[in-house]
């Protein structure tokens, strides 16, 4: 069976192809691009892709195309932008060098189109002529690539920012797993190692709804929480807060109950004594 290149699906003409250029996003010994993919598109297709020193991989008018490695030999298709201006390189714009403009044309693609290729070097910025033969398409997934599968009620366990990711850009697999779901779940400071316990419920709009709400805030109404961001500040909740699920229950479910094993596990963790909890 014949393969599929990518210009089967791009279709650049003879005259555009010189005009477009390629960048190959991967691992540079200190952040890993696929983990700030997850959390945020934008930091691999702005900051990551239209960064520059003294390098300049691209010119004003060009047409630029990402590719983030998300495997061995495996690289997802994230933008494909035209580079319309350059910007001076300086500590308020962290190192992005160019202005850029999404490709409309493409935009059904980004963050779907996964591809194959083998990268001989570490060479980053490539003309698009001298790859488009060796990447071949090995899908187009049908929703954009979120790296982030719902792994089972039992092994959730979320930094702050990967919560806020989940409910931003309303993931499939979590929002529907979430959204009609009772619990008692668990909240973590890892820079002090305390702990709140709460619940969601019907009255609290269940677990999609009740995490939301500590997204939105930091405290989601309770009282200590609320003590904790005054005083340091919520981004002291985004750097260490983590969310896990202690007990998970469906919609039928009595409240009552749900209430009486939240208390059960404040009693178990003492978080009353020791933690965030107040009643």
């Amino acid at each position: 069976m014949d393969k599929i290149r990518i210009n089967d699906i791009l279709n650049f003409s003879k005259e555009e192809i010189p005009n477009v250029r390629v960048k190959f996003n991967i691992y540079n010994g200190y952040d890993d691009p696929l983990e700030l993919y997850k959390t945020d598109p934008d930091e691999v297709n702005i900051d990551w892709f239209l960064w520059r020193d003294r390098r300049r991989y691209f010119s004003v008018g060009q047409t630029a195309i990402c590719f983030l490695k998300i495997g061995n030999d495996t690289w997802l298709m994230t933008c494909i932008k035209t580079i319309t201006g350059e910007k001076k390189v300086d500590e308020t714009n962290g190192g992005v060098g160019y202005e850029a403009q999404d490709d409309a044309r493409y935009g059904k693609y980004f963050g779907r189109l996964v591809l194959r290729y083998h990268n001989p070097c570490r060479t980053m910025g490539r003309t698009y002529a001298s790859v488009m033969d060796d990447l071949e398409v090995l899908e187009i997934l049908n929703d954009q690539f979120t790296g982030e599968d719902f792994p089972g009620y039992e092994n959730v366990r979320l930094s702050y920012r990967q919560l806020k990711n989940v409910i931003d850009r309303h993931l499939p697999g979590w929002i529907a797993a979430l959204q009609n779901q009772k619990a008692v779940y668990l909240i973590t400071d890892n820079k002090t190692g305390k702990l709140y316990v709460g619940s969601a419920t019907s009255q609290t709009g269940m677990l999609l709804q009740r995490w939301s709400n500590y997204i939105a805030d930091g405290h989601g109404g309770n009282e200590a929480l609320k003590e904790l961001v005054k005083k340091q500040g919520f981004d002291y909740v985004k750097e260490n807060f983590q969310y896990s699920i202690l007990e998970n229950y469906n919609a039928r479910m009595d409240d009552e109950y749900i209430l009486r094993r939240e208390s059960w596990w404040k009693e178990t963790l003492r978080t009353r004594e020791f933690g965030y909890n107040k009643n």
